[in-house]
């Protein structure tokens, strides 16, 4: 397949961009793309050969992705969201039962086909966002049997939505009841049976951990990373959501692509990020939905030029927000991010934390994945809520309007 778009209004998000005062829009621009790939960007581009296509003078960026998703459940919490509007912490609520597990005894009793059922609609909901590539966790089953299951599950997503998947084992992200008081028993669960299996029936790009007091102690997460790295996977970290442990620094000295959350991130972490190429990713759903005050170090993770990551950690008791776009909006209105920032985070920056170096750019040599919009600047995009701009999403250069 060789297709020419023409008449392209291009953000681009290509090396350099990011140096200048802000994003670039290049007028008239073309795209060339073969077999999935993009072979050429400029103007007057040889046209011999291939398939033209007018874009109309649109607006066109790379394919947003969602680099941090929990898409894969069953249950519901908005009990929890009353319960919390009543003066309930979310410490108090997990400590009563509530939280995580409520929503793991949901996943653990739903048929695969019934988990694949309930994503499908959330999943439609980011691509109605320009979202061409969504990473989903699991981190609901905490069984080997259920971890697995939610990674099939979101395997079998990209069946029924034209969408990129990424998965992320999570197996670590609550301490289950059949081993309350008995973490490191649980630990070696996850290490030596859900890691490697998930690595065997390549059902994992990536492995996560959540540190914190409430969940996983450095030297849990660093088992869990040894295992992960060990058997080829990627590593990310939930980290510095609620405290400061060092787990951010811990993971980007194991080579994470990202570490999550992050609103206690010090400075002394921050440097490690930077010299180790860790992404930050930003999470204003959940900051949001649970009122938080305490706010990522943004001039920080400037002052040291740390690549930030924008997504939605869609989930259903912290972050029940299938919205990109909205993300961004939060992202500017609550952490004071710019519209280069938030671009940058929905692209470029979010294909380095999911690791998948060939999307997140419209230039030569990267996967043809990008959104096609109404709207004369791209600080519309997230501008206006509710009413979505988009006018197309095409991957690896077809169109895909799911």
């Amino acid at each position: 397949m060789k297709r020419m778009f023409t008449d392209c209004r291009l953000v681009a998000m290509h090396t350099g961009i990011e140096l200048t005062g802000g994003y670039q829009v290049i007028e008239n621009a073309m795209i060339a793309v073969e077999n999935g790939t993009i072979t050429g960007v400029g103007y007057d581009l040889p046209m011999d050969g291939f398939e033209c296509l007018s874009l109309e003078h649109r607006l066109v960026t790379p394919g947003f992705i969602d680099s941090h998703t929990h898409l894969v459940f069953a249950g519901n919490r908005a009990t929890e969201f009353e319960q919390r509007l009543n003066g309930a912490s979310y410490q108090e609520i997990a400590k009563a039962g509530g939280g995580i597990l409520s929503t793991v005894k949901a996943t653990r009793e739903a048929s695969i086909e019934h988990l694949v059922e309930l994503a499908i609609p959330r999943a439609q909901s980011l691509i109605r966002d320009g979202v061409t590539t969504i990473e989903i966790k699991s981190g609901y089953g905490l069984t080997v049997e259920d971890e697995l299951k939610m990674l099939r599950a979101a395997k079998m997503i990209a069946k029924n939505v034209s969408v990129n998947i990424t998965t992320t084992l999570l197996g670590a992200h609550a301490l289950p009841p059949e081993y309350n008081h008995n973490a490191d028993a649980y630990i070696d669960i996850v290490c030596n049976e859900m890691i490697p299996t998930a690595a065997e029936e390549n059902l994992a790009d990536a492995v996560d951990v959540f540190c914190e007091t409430m969940a996983f102690t450095p030297a849990q997460m660093s088992r869990v990373f040894d295992a992960a790295l060990k058997h080829g996977l990627h590593i990310k970290g939930h980290t510095e959501q609620l405290s400061n442990l060092g787990g951010s620094a811990l993971a980007a000295r194991m080579g994470a692509l990202s570490v999550d959350h992050i609103e206690y991130l010090d400075e002394s972490g921050v440097k490690v990020l930077a010299e180790h190429g860790t992404v930050a990713t930003l999470l204003p759903g959940a900051f949001y939905f649970l009122r938080e005050t305490q706010k990522p170090p943004i001039d920080l993770l400037r002052k040291h030029q740390v690549p930030m990551t924008v997504a939605t950690d869609f989930n259903p008791g912290t972050s029940p927000f299938a919205r990109l776009t909205l993300m961004m909006n939060m992202a500017s209105t609550l952490f004071g991010l710019t519209t280069k920032e938030t671009l940058y985070g929905v692209t470029r920056h979010a294909a380095q934390a999911t690791g998948l170096l060939a999307k997140g750019q419209i230039a030569e040599g990267f996967d043809a994945d990008f959104a096609v919009w109404n709207v004369e600047t791209p600080a519309e995009i997230s501008y206006q809520i509710g009413l979505s701009p988009l006018h197309a999403r095409y991957l690896k250069g077809i169109i895909a309007n799911d």
